[in-house]
């Protein structure tokens, strides 16, 4: 039999709790309980004077930026229209149903009225409750960066070279191919603070650069850097480890990294701070590769007293010159030693001889390759493959970490403290869920082992507490 839907009007003749159409386990309920957003008024009051117009609720403004990332709403524009169509949207708001929803320019506004500090709070307080929590050891950390791709297209790259060449040179001079890194000669007019990148394969794209430090315990994001794309993603290491035990007020002990990370002043700086060296070492690849054939650099006997090198034929390596802006002190034998050696053959490939490099550090150097080329070592970089990328795919797939919203370093640096706050929530939320259910579950099993009556009220009335 086919049905009719007679229409209800209890909605519009007398008051209604919509709230009760929004699950006590939905998503924005969880939030709502767990982020405190308190802060934001005191952060921000600064920027507001106490005459003229009165502005949106900054904790409200704040609420919309993470709505726009929570569920990777497609712009601002559209945030604001869907949010009267959504009842769950609505009630995190604190809005009623008549209500006017502001103009999508009041983000925009705040973004740059506040400024990164109020966002970096945001992030501080996520970690800090994760702290709270019991959801950050503290100790053991993965270090990973990934591309961003700008919000320009490759349309809007142009050579800034002719830009600078003289009015008097010649057709021909500009007709010339530009030299140099290929970030010298083009620039997005777009967003010109985005820098090319070529990720493996294909063309160049205007790009950033996140970097993060994840928690071994759970996952938590402690510490985060945005840059460019062009940087080298080593670079930053020290930086987030400081970052890192700012954030938690604990010194790292372990630090896990691929080999872009290996390099050796992240070695010599990560043993001077006494902390493990688990990144895998990217000198050892390459000079795997150089030595490939010949005597390793490991065969050759250092004599400190003497400062010297012997090498597997008994000849010294004396110092020949300090390379002063690498570090290290280079070790060469006398002119004609090696051309006359039996082993030349087995020991260098080079017409001059075998060379010799030792840092100033290398106690330290040393220290760390070993630390690297462990079984510890090997297993947490295992671990890190798919910790890490977990993180990010997470980041991507679900709130649209891949592609940067707003144009400039500063608001990408916004985006991605934004959703580093809100992967960290997740973890909190999905945590604290979990500890709820092992405790209903640890009940459960105590009311069928005591029948007592008197237990079993206790017991039901924790329930109910829960």
């Amino acid at each position: 039999m086919m049905g009719r839907h007679e229409k209800q009007n209890e909605l519009w003749v007398e008051p209604v709790n919509l709230a009760k159409r929004i699950g006590e386990d939905h998503p924005l309920r969880q939030l709502n309980r767990t982020l405190k957003l308190g802060f934001v008024r005191e952060e921000v009051a600064r920027f507001y004077g106490r005459k003229g117009q009165v502005s949106v609720d900054p904790v409200i403004i704040m609420k919309m930026m993470l709505l726009l990332f929570w569920d990777n709403v497609a712009s601002e524009r559209e945030l604001m229209r869907i949010i009267p169509l959504r009842i769950d949207y609505l009630w995190f708001l604190g809005y009623g149903l008549e209500d006017e929803v502001p103009n999508h320019s009041v983000l925009s506004k705040a973004r740059k009225r506040w400024g990164k500090e109020v966002f970096e709070r945001l992030f501080s307080q996520t970690v800090q409750q994760c702290l709270d929590a019991g959801l950050i050891d503290g100790q053991k950390l993965h270090v990973d960066s990934s591309l961003v791709r700008a919000d320009a297209s490759l349309n809007s790259v142009v050579q800034i070279t002719l830009q600078k060449l003289d009015k008097e040179q010649t057709q021909e001079e500009d007709d010339e191919e530009p030299k140099g890194p290929v970030n010298e000669n083009f620039r997005s007019r777009t967003d010109p603070e985005s820098t090319l990148v070529r990720h493996q394969t294909g063309k160049s794209l205007p790009s950033y650069k996140n970097h993060r430090v994840l928690d071994d315990k759970a996952g938590v994001i402690t510490a985060l850097q945005t840059t460019t794309g062009i940087i080298n993603e080593a670079h930053p290491l020290e930086e987030l480890v400081v970052e890192h035990e700012k954030q938690t007020g604990i010194k790292a002990g372990v630090v896990v990294a691929d080999s872009k990370y290996g390099i050796t002043e992240n070695m010599i700086m990560l043993a001077a701070r006494k902390i493990r060296c688990h990144a895998a070492d990217l000198r050892y690849k390459l000079s795997n590769h150089r030595e490939e054939g010949i005597y390793p650099a490991s065969r050759f006997t250092y004599d400190k007293a003497t400062d010297s090198f012997l090498c597997p034929a008994g000849r010294k390596l004396q110092a020949h010159h300090y390379a002063k802006g690498r570090g290290y002190v280079e070790y060469r034998t006398r002119t004609g030693v090696c051309g006359r050696c039996r082993l030349r053959h087995l020991c260098t490939k080079a017409k001059m001889g075998r060379t010799l490099k030792r840092y100033k550090e290398q106690e330290l150097l040393d220290r760390a390759r070993k630390q690297s080329h462990s079984k510890r070592a090997r297993k947490d970089r295992k671990r890190r493959q798919w910790f890490q990328e977990r993180n990010f795919g997470e980041a991507a797939v679900q709130h649209g970490y891949k592609r940067a919203r707003w144009r400039g370093l500063l608001k990408q640096s916004m985006q991605d403290l934004l959703i580093a706050a809100i992967q960290n929530v997740k973890i909190l939320m999905r945590r604290g869920l979990l500890g709820l259910d092992a405790v209903r579950s640890w009940l459960h099993k105590l009311e069928c082992l005591f029948e007592a009556s008197s237990l079993t009220r206790n017991l039901n009335n924790y329930r109910f507490a829960l």
